[in-house]
């Protein structure tokens, strides 16, 4: 399907034709596939924006919400560079796709832009120039975006070195510029075939209520762009005056707030020939991501399928008891409860340190088991009792397992944190439990959670005695005979090692349940970072059968 043949006069035939954004939904390889899969409703899948060189972005928080549909980021253009995200766009493409794919690129000049171009035309039905992004770095983005002499320049040195692209060339722009139209039409004038509009309003600052402090972790003091509701009527503006100075010609790919029918509605009116959908699809559970993008293209209710709660909004709490086991494990106490069930998780943030994704250990009174692993992991550990914390979530869904009479746990690493709450779930189904830890070698005292762990079963922990997950070496046949399940949480080779061996020994792969704690940004399905085979963790719950796993090819 040639791109620009079915977008052109789209807005003119009152066509709406969704595409999603790029740095939501489709940043993977997984989803972008799902996508082109399941979600027939979308005709455009939006990649992030690639560089030449992979690039970490921004540390945690990077996603905030002000309010319900608000939302504000500072990802700072995180990717995993050319040649990684080449190679993944070529498996995709040897597939076949449905959907056409638009592939988002950043640079900082314009020879950078110009080997993008050329690497990625060949699997691109459209190339997207980022000069937009406002928490970019110096030189990307938005620096090139706001100068229309710059941004003109840029696009006819990569139209002149080659002239052979078949891909159309598409402009993202900022709006944070006087007149977004003047710098629309100087890009057309140049040779761009389109333009993108809006990227992020702002940057602008967001500060949490309880503490005052900043939110987002960058090096603009916690400034950041902002996307979602609030800046629906200034896209839909943008928009319109866009059109109005370039013509009827040139593409515009339009975006910005909308979450609705009536708002893909308007943005047509206004001149789009495609509606970009992006923070309002973290408000939507996956599984109804196409009921959700059917309402909005078919004119349906989308307001079924939204969520109306913030689920970014931050909770504070006081440390009330710290436990230190060895240099790099603690157990923190912190006032307050949950209500968290296995395959539930939240985020821990303090102001200035940032945040990450923890297990809850034990619901009442609030416990983490925390092991310093990284930068923010050892800024936790300078806290003491009396110092406050923020979390929010919960984020996931509370595993779904079949009951057994009897289930052996095994958790190694910072996995038994989780156990806790697995065997606080299957104790109340009556079923007899052997818990299992493993770690690097035995304390002196009680191992951290044990109490716990050893009032809902036998308990047993296993050192390692210089081999890694030696706490597998005990699984027996007897141990997984009758009516059994085996829940297993720990690094992944561990998981896949005890999955294998208790298939092995005769043990159903829907009875062997695997705990994906994969890093996400977010938690709101927004970042894709999480992503497991065609499932998002942070929306459907970290709990995996070992069966499910296989079909999606998850490597673990």
């Amino acid at each position: 399907m040639d791109a620009l043949s079915f977008l052109k006069g789209s807005h003119k035939r009152g066509e709406i034709h969704l595409a999603t954004v790029s740095g939501v939904a489709t940043t993977k390889k997984e989803l972008i596939e799902l996508f082109d899969r399941s979600i027939p409703s979308v005709d455009i899948i939006t990649t992030k924006s690639f560089q030449t060189v992979p690039t970490p972005g921004n540390r945690e928080p990077v996603v905030c919400s002000p309010s319900p549909g608000d939302f504000g980021n500072s990802v700072g253009l995180r990717n995993p560079g050319m040649e990684s995200a080449l190679k993944e766009l070529r498996e995709i493409r040897a597939k076949g796709m449905r959907a056409l794919l638009c592939v988002s690129l950043a640079a900082s000049n314009p020879e950078d832009f110009i080997t993008l171009v050329k690497a990625f035309d060949p699997v691109a039905d459209i190339l997207e120039l980022n000069f937009s992004c406002p928490h970019a770095a110096a030189g990307f983005g938005a620096s090139i975006g706001t100068d229309k002499a710059i941004a003109s320049e840029y696009v006819r040195a990569i139209i002149t070195a080659y002239p052979e692209r078949h891909a159309p060339l598409v402009v993202k722009l900022t709006p944070n510029v006087p007149d977004i139209a003047d710098i629309a039409e100087a890009v057309i004038k140049a040779g761009a075939d389109g333009v993108s509009a809006i990227n992020t309003v702002g940057p602008k600052l967001y500060t949490e209520p309880h503490s005052g402090a900043p939110i987002l972790n960058n090096k603009l003091g916690g400034k950041g762009g902002a996307s979602g509701e609030w800046v629906k009527e200034e896209a839909i503006k943008a928009i319109r005056s866009i059109r109005e100075h370039i013509g009827d010609d040139p593409i515009i790919l339009g975006m910005g707030g909308v979450s609705s029918a009536e708002d893909a509605r308007r943005m047509v009116e206004a001149g789009a020939d495609s509606v970009g959908i992006g923070s309002a699809i973290s408000r939507v559970h996956p599984k109804d991501w196409e009921a959700f993008l059917s309402s909005v293209k078919n004119g349906g209710d989308s307001s079924l399928y939204l969520s109306a709660e913030n689920a970014l909004e931050y909770t504070p709490h006081k440390i009330v008891k710290k436990e230190l086991y060895g240099d790099d494990v603690a157990v923190f106490t912190v006032d307050g409860k949950s209500h968290a069930e296995p395959g539930e998780f939240m985020f821990i943030w303090v102001p200035g340190m940032g945040e990450k994704p923890f297990s809850v250990a034990v619901n009442d009174p609030l416990t983490f088991l925390i092991k310093k692993r990284g930068q923010f992991t050892s800024d936790l550990f300078t806290l003491g009792v009396g110092d406050t914390i923020y979390t929010r979530g919960l984020y996931g869904s509370p595993m779904v397992y079949e009951k057994t009479k009897k289930a052996l746990l095994i958790g190694g690493g910072t996995g038994a944190a989780v156990l806790p709450l697995i065997a606080e779930r299957l104790s109340k189904d009556g079923t007899e439990m052997d818990i299992r830890v493993g770690v690097v070698k035995l304390a002196e005292c009680k191992e951290p959670l044990e109490d716990v762990l050893s009032s809902y079963g036998a308990f047993r922990a296993v050192a390692d005695d210089g081999k890694p997950g030696r706490v597998l070496d005990t699984i027996s046949p007897s141990d997984l005979s009758g009516d059994t399940a085996l829940y297993v949480v720990g690094p992944g080779k561990m998981m896949e090692g005890a999955a294998r061996k208790a298939e092995e020994m005769g043990l159903s792969d829907e009875r062997i349940y695997l705990s994906m704690e994969k890093n996400t940004m977010c938690g709101i399905g927004m970042c894709g970072e999480c992503v497991c085979g065609s499932h998002l963790p942070c929306k459907e719950g970290t709990f995996f059968t070992w069966k499910t796993l296989k079909e999606n090819n998850v490597a673990l």
